[in-house]
């Protein structure tokens, strides 16, 4: 299938607007880690998965679990923009009676894989997953999202070492390596590293890129369910926390806070400006 790199890239910008405009709505929510993370979505959800949101519930669809579920304002613009639900829905972002609450719930958002906000337990959930599609006798891909801060979590490598144990190689996990975490710089908090040698060990098959890069993200992605050896997958995608928006880049004070009506402002113009090159 040939894949449309411009089409991600668009979307992918597209998505991160929706994040500025979700959080500063609501005046509450995480917008530098669902920044980081929106060329993977992107990639994922305008590229890589096989989806029929007219059949949400088909059998054979990839599954992708967003286990740093703090980060569901991004999830949520790609669910819209993929046609799960009307893109008018993520003005209601953590309102109440709303269907998009601030951390993913499977049984109210359309294209939710797994409820999640805890972190460390979507890895585990995906193996329950990723299993299942085996049993079944299915090629289904599960996909999921960990933060680099969430890896300092014990069921983290709980869940690795369980997923190399049973081969599979229909599991592919996305580290969003942008470096912060809420209490600061993740080497300084509980360094993961060599997070590289770390998942290596654990038996999988390791990739480090640009997480900003979608084509480098199809690519990855690709090669790994391409490779002969039985085992998962760890992609580690290095990013940049509130990538997009100057004022957040970079900066852990964005983790979990959401801007005024004039930061909106100036983030939505940037982004515009990006739209333009």
């Amino acid at each position: 299938m040939e894949l449309d790199y411009d089409l991600m890239r668009r979307k992918a910008r597209v998505i991160r607007r929706h994040v500025i405009e979700m959080i500063g709505e609501a005046g509450s929510g995480h917008p530098g880690g669902s920044l980081s993370c929106a060329d993977i979505l992107a990639a994922l959800y305008f590229g890589l998965m096989r989806l029929d949101p007219s059949a949400p519930d088909w059998a054979d669809r990839d599954r992708f679990i967003l286990s740093k579920g703090h980060a569901a304002p991004a999830l949520y613009a790609a669910l819209a923009e993929r046609g799960f639900f009307p893109v008018d829905w993520l003005k209601t972002l953590r309102k109440l009676s709303s269907r998009l609450q601030g951390h993913p719930d499977m049984r109210k958002t359309p294209g939710v894989e797994a409820s999640t906000g805890s972190l460390g337990q979507g890895l585990s959930f995906a193996c329950g997953v990723a299993l299942a599609g085996r049993l079944d006798g299915s090629e289904r891909v599960t996909y999921v999202l960990l933060g680099d801060g969430e890896c300092e979590e014990g069921q983290v490598w709980e869940a690795a070492m369980a997923a190399s144990h049973y081969k599979l190689n229909r599991l592919v996990v996305f580290v969003d390596h942008n470096g912060l975490q809420i209490d600061g710089p993740v080497e300084k908090v509980l360094s993961p590293e060599p997070l590289e040698d770390k998942w290596k060990a654990f038996g999988w098959d390791v990739q480090r890129i640009d997480g900003h890069d979608v084509k480098t993200i199809c690519g990855a992605v690709r090669s790994a369910l391409e490779s002969p050896w039985p085992r998962p997958h760890c992609i580690i995608a290095d990013t940049v926390k509130g990538k997009g928006v100057s004022f957040m880049e970079g900066q852990v004070d964005w983790h979990g806070k959401a801007p005024n009506q004039e930061q909106v402002r100036m983030a939505l113009k940037e982004l515009a400006a990006d739209e333009e090159k």
